[in-house]
């Protein structure tokens, strides 16, 4: 086993923390449930049209308590890292970003989703995470690429992966189940080399 997959399988769940001046990325905690609570509620109507359908209890302390735990298990396994975003100075949840579908071997790649909370939109936040994301699976983890898949109504999504040096490869008919119907997406990548060639 290389000595890079060995040490992302072996480290404690707890250990992965991303920040800079003004962000701070980590693995959600049983603590963060009340401000993720009243974020995911507020942005209901803003996030339903881009995600898989909310389950009846999508919002309870139960369903968010099995969502932390599963997410130590994924990121115990090497499957997935996901983080929540926060502003550093008030640690003030924003939003939050996946490293899901680890593949080593042949593959070394992942696939990256996120959300942002409605209120912290369109204010440069997700761009700030990529950042600080996107050398995390480049040198820690070793990746090779990441992938993100949006459906192609969502310009937001677009234009945000766009500026973080994203390629467009192709077109995915019928690729996830989205608010309960099957969409199609447009699948972007980035490879190590690209972000090598970026600086």
């Amino acid at each position: 086993m290389p000595k890079s997959v060995f040490r992302f399988l072996s480290r404690q769940p707890e250990a992965v923390e991303l920040e800079n001046e003004h962000y701070v990325l980590r693995l959600p905690r049983y603590q963060d449930f009340n401000q993720w609570h009243k974020l995911r509620a507020a942005s209901r109507q803003f996030l339903e049209p881009w995600e898989p359908t909310w389950r009846r209890d999508e919002l309870t302390e139960g369903a968010y308590r099995a969502r932390v735990i599963r997410g130590k298990q994924e990121y115990a396994s090497g499957q997935a890292i996901p983080l929540f975003l926060f502003r550093k100075d008030t640690m003030t949840l924003l939003g939050g970003i996946t490293i899901g579908y680890i593949r080593r071997g042949a593959a070394q790649s992942c696939m990256i989703g996120y959300w942002m909370g409605e209120a912290h939109a369109g204010q440069g936040h997700m761009f700030a995470a990529l950042r600080l994301v996107i050398p995390y699976i480049f040198a820690a983890l070793e990746l090779h690429r990441i992938e993100a898949a949006c459906i192609p109504d969502n310009a937001r999504s677009i234009r945000l992966l766009e500026k973080a040096g994203f390629k467009r490869e192709g077109y995915l008919r019928g690729y996830l189940k989205i608010n309960g119907q099957w969409h199609d997406h447009v699948m972007f990548s980035l490879l190590a080399t690209d972000a090598d060639k970026a600086g």
